[in-house]
């Protein structure tokens, strides 16, 4: 599975982006999916995760409300919508797919580029 993850930019707080990962290979809706960042100086980071039906969703307590993880299998994509948007959510984000349904990156077998979000006081 190979990935590419695009629509980062930089964006004002309390605004809004779309984050997309799309897929090559016809195993991707088999695959969970995960988003992951990694803010300068600091450790890679889960973000959220959907499994591979999208009837499961994972966040970490801090974009809770704020970001939501959908997929649509038949464009082999998984996106992340991120809503009031803050500081310190500015980080390069990774897509990444695991066999199975974690928040551990070390489950994630396949990883994106990374796109930068910044975010902007």
């Amino acid at each position: 599975v190979q990935l590419q993850a695009f629509g980062g930019g930089l964006v004002q707080a309390g605004g809004s982006l779309r984050l997309s990962c799309a897929a090559s290979g016809r195993t991707f809706r088999t695959y969970t999916m995960g988003w992951f960042r990694q803010a300068p100086g600091k450790e890679r980071e889960f973000v959220a995760t959907i499994n591979w039906s999208g009837s499961s969703t994972g966040y970490v307590d801090s974009v809770k409300g704020r970001f939501t993880i959908f997929r649509d299998n038949a464009k082999n994509t998984v996106y992340l919508q991120m809503n009031s948007l803050k500081s310190e959510d500015t980080a390069v984000y990774f897509c990444a797919a695991s066999p199975r349904y974690s928040k551990s990156p070390n489950d994630y077998n396949y990883w994106g580029q990374g796109t930068l979000v910044t975010v902007s006081s």
